[in-house]
């Protein structure tokens, strides 16, 4: 957690350390990611960083966090608008749609979400998964108990199943435009609107498939 100094700067100085620490760790990831340049990129000394955070993986953590409570601002209106009024699926593709265009724009984000998925020494990997679930499961569990609610989902759906599905699928579609090779068989990047929307149907179809209510088969 950021040290009582931290919280003590201008938003502004808050603001150049984050953004120099995303875009080095999001470029070279934890490992190879160098305070040095962190510092540089954001105006302040080396040992600063250390006022401000207990070491790298504080200030990565804090980092994550930061990145996913941006992200989660963004997504707020198709975490919170879904009324239950038309069909969750459609919802649900509109909000995927919605996910894909964010992070195809913002290579800050994009890149941070690469580090924090791709990070290869777990202990690092939990550090910053754990917090960054937390949030998506916060923000998530609403929404499928909504879906549950108006009968879109199943009375006796498997929340905590589907939410173990959508957390695989959400950071995959995140790094799509990081990381084109995994765009495939269903491409999602590189192709007109339409054909991205008609993937993403095929894709949310089997992923709801075992969850749907009766009017919604």
């Amino acid at each position: 957690m950021p040290t009582p100094t931290w919280t003590r700067l201008s938003p502004a100085r808050r603001e150049r350390v984050l953004v120099a620490a995303m875009d080095e760790f999001g470029t070279h990831g934890y490992s190879t990611g160098s305070l040095n340049v962190i510092a540089r990129e954001a105006g302040v000394a080396k040992g600063s960083l250390f006022q401000y955070f207990s070491g790298k993986l504080d200030l990565f953590t804090y980092v994550a966090e930061q990145t996913s409570l941006r992200v989660h601002a963004h997504m707020r209106p198709w975490l919170e608008g879904y009324d239950g009024t038309r069909d969750f699926s459609v919802h649900l593709v509109d909000a995927l749609e919605a996910w894909l265009d964010y992070f195809a724009k913002q290579p800050l984000e994009r890149g941070v979400a690469a580090a924090t998925n791709m990070e290869m020494d777990p202990a690092v990997r939990d550090a910053v998964r754990t917090p960054v679930n937390a949030l998506y499961l916060a923000a998530l569990r609403p929404l499928l108990e909504r879906a549950v609610a108006a009968e879109h989902l199943r009375e006796d759906t498997d929340v905590e199943a589907l939410l173990s599905l959508l957390l695989v699928v959400l950071p995959h579609l995140a790094l799509l435009p990081h990381v084109p090779a995994l765009d495939s068989p269903l491409p999602l990047t590189a192709v007109n609107p339409q054909v991205r929307r008609q993937n993403l149907e095929r894709l949310v179809t089997p992923l709801l498939a075992d969850f749907r209510g009766e009017d919604d088969r």
